[in-house]
């Protein structure tokens, strides 16, 4: 079978992949934060699944992901103490880890937008709402961790979920060929967001140090 169908499944494909992935690096992160095992899980399950948690909510779109499908949990949970055994590993897997991070950074936005979508909401709502699928895990990871989220410091990224969710809402609103612009999207997505990371492209920072007197 062709057409729509195909889509939906091989999105949700890279979505489980992109969520066992971003529970995996939670666990290394809590790792470094000699965390035990129950924060391991916690912290993988909450940067996996957070964003989309925090768009369901801002959206007012019950039930949440994870309370529909609650094998979810027990997918990234698992993955996260999974983690725990082959830590001493994980090293040499980190250019894979990137790429995965890449392609769930660009998956989670389209996601998130078809959901706001789904609820008929503002064009603005829309990418904002495929943003915060996209990188609210990871900045809900790092607050919990006390540290200053990644995605204010680091290679271009909340950028490229914006840069994806445009194309990909721009061209449904055009009413373009679903399919195509959706794989469009993600692949201008992905290829810009493994670009930053190879040259460390980030967007100008504000460095301010003088007195507020």
């Amino acid at each position: 079978m062709t057409g729509p169908y195909d889509t939906t499944t091989l999105l949700h494909a890279l979505f489980l992949i992109a969520i066992v992935a971003e529970a995996m690096t939670a666990a290394l992160v809590a790792g470094r934060r000699e965390m035990d095992w129950v924060g391991v899980v916690l912290l993988g399950c909450i940067t996996a699944l957070g964003g989309g948690s925090m768009r369901d909510v801002l959206l007012g779109n019950t039930p949440l992901t994870w309370v529909q499908h609650p094998y979810y949990l027990l997918l990234t949970g698992g993955a996260a103490l999974f983690t725990i055994a082959v830590a001493r590993y994980m090293h040499k897997l980190r250019n894979i880890f990137l790429l995965l991070d890449a392609i769930g950074l660009v998956v989670f936005t389209v996601i998130g937008c078809n959901v706001a979508m789904s609820l008929d909401m503002p064009f603005i709502v829309v990418i904002a709402s495929g943003m915060i699928t996209g990188c609210a895990g990871g900045v809900l990871r790092d607050l919990l961790c006390n540290t200053i989220p990644l995605l204010f410091r680091a290679e271009l990224y909340a950028t490229v979920s914006i840069v994806t969710g445009m194309l990909y809402v721009g061209g449904e609103t055009l009413g373009l060929n679903h399919d195509i612009m959706m794989g469009v999207a993600m692949a201008i997505g992905l290829t810009l967001r493994l670009l930053a990371i190879r040259f460390s492209w980030g967007m100008p920072k504000f460095i301010y140090r003088g007195n507020m007197d």
